[in-house]
């Protein structure tokens, strides 16, 4: 199955989570959002060993099994069309998850994750570690 990984779940993964671990091992490919690397990116700004942290996303993502997505008009769609069922619904979430579940729709991707608001996304195929 092809898994995305939203950002708590690389973080988790970085700090050998074994359900993360599992999960991307039992994998036959990762995808991974541009909205993830930059969420990743701010937290290493923030962070004391920003160096270390962005070689070894460079390293994960220079695997051949690991699909960097870039926001592209399908993307975009999705995102409005999600945003839009979640105001309706009123349930809404972060704006970034809400990204990161339009790059799951559009790659047709898993998304792992440990947050539990993404379960008010109609329809996304999601699993929530904790």
């Amino acid at each position: 199955m092809k898994r995305l990984l939203d950002t708590n779940a690389y973080v988790a993964l970085k700090r050998g989570h074994p359900g993360v671990a599992q999960m991307v091992r039992g994998s036959s490919a990762l995808t991974f959002s541009m909205i993830v690397v930059g969420e990743l990116m701010f937290g290493f700004q923030n962070g004391s060993r920003y160096r270390q942290n962005l070689e070894e996303l460079e390293e994960f993502l220079a695997n051949e099994r690991v699909e960097l997505l870039p926001v592209t008009l399908t993307t975009a769609d999705r995102f409005g069309r999600i945003a839009a069922a979640l105001r309706k619904a009123g349930t809404p979430i972060p704006s970034n998850d809400i990204w990161i579940a339009a790059h799951a729709y559009e790659s047709g991707a898993e998304l792992i994750t440990l947050d539990s608001h993404f379960s008010a996304v109609a329809g996304l195929v999601c699993t929530q570690l904790t």
